[in-house]
């Protein structure tokens, strides 16, 4: 059945858990989408598993646009979530609806997602009264690692607490359908949860929030140039890949791949002809 922002809102109230995943390509959404998650977040997080830089603040519209058609065309029945790449809505209002309609109408994504808590307000007001479903995030945000100094776990004292609680609250209030907890102490999680009538998705924020979500190359094994303590490893892909790019190597060069099973035959009397 398909996923939408009213399945997430349903499955909160009835206390059941949502489950969403990173995607950035056709095959690897399809193959999600089959496994029956929830929802697919087409991250800014490309910039660091697809295109190898360092943070997620070089990450473009476009970059966004491409990689989100490619996942929607890959889902039946996933909501498609996109996010909202670095200075894509902090600058104005306008630019906020502009850039979210592009993630729509482009992108073909079923909502889209930015960072921030009070002083976003404005923008999901703006982008949800055109029409547009917003999903939050705040927390350990990394479009404003530099502010943070480094990722971070963010909440740990009253202060910075209470304006997460705040911020969620705020976020709610000005129509955000869902709000990503990233890197936040697991009771503070529950806290939020619980005040929050609109559903948490967790990623280093405990069990206690109504859904989760991971980077499927972190949980797969297949990016180590840095592993978050919350990721768990469900399977170790990345071995095996590398394993099999080694075999295919070893034969190409050995000479015994393509063998007869993987070649195409002519016939005698054709090639005879030829010489």
């Amino acid at each position: 059945m398909k996923n939408t922002i009213t399945t997430f809102q349903t499955m909160k109230e009835k206390g059941e858990k949502i489950s969403m995943l990173t995607a950035y390509d056709y095959s690897t959404a399809k193959l999600i989408d089959e496994a029956g998650i929830n929802g697919i977040l087409v991250g800014d997080s490309l910039g660091n598993v697809i295109l190898g830089y360092e943070d997620t603040l070089s990450v473009t519209m476009e970059d966004m646009i491409h990689h989100g058609r490619a996942v929607a065309r890959g889902c039946q029945n996933t909501l498609v979530v996109i996010d909202m790449p670095f200075m894509s809505y902090q600058t104005s209002v306008y630019d906020a609806v502009v850039n979210a309609g592009r993630l729509m109408k482009e992108g073909r994504g079923g909502c889209v997602k930015l960072e921030g808590g009070i002083e976003v307000v404005p923008q999901i007001k703006a982008i949800t009264a055109a029409g547009i479903p917003v999903m939050a995030h705040i927390g350990m945000t990394p479009q404003s690692v530099n502010m943070f100094g480094g990722f971070k776990v963010q909440g740990k004292n009253e202060a910075v607490a209470k304006k997460l609680l705040d911020d969620a609250l705020a976020i709610q209030e000005a129509g955000a359908f869902s709000v990503v907890l990233e890197c936040v102490p697991d009771r503070l999680s529950v806290l939020i949860s619980e005040k929050l009538t609109i559903p948490t998705i967790g990623i280093g924020a405990g069990a206690g929030c109504d859904g989760q979500i991971l980077v499927y190359q972190d949980m797969l094994g297949m990016y180590k140039d840095f592993v978050p303590k919350f990721v768990k490893k469900y399977a170790d892909v990345g071995t095996v890949m590398t394993n099999a790019f080694k075999n295919y190597d070893n034969e190409v060069k050995a000479g015994t791949f393509p063998d007869a099973d993987h070649s195409f035959t002519i016939k005698d009397d054709v090639l005879e002809k030829l010489y």
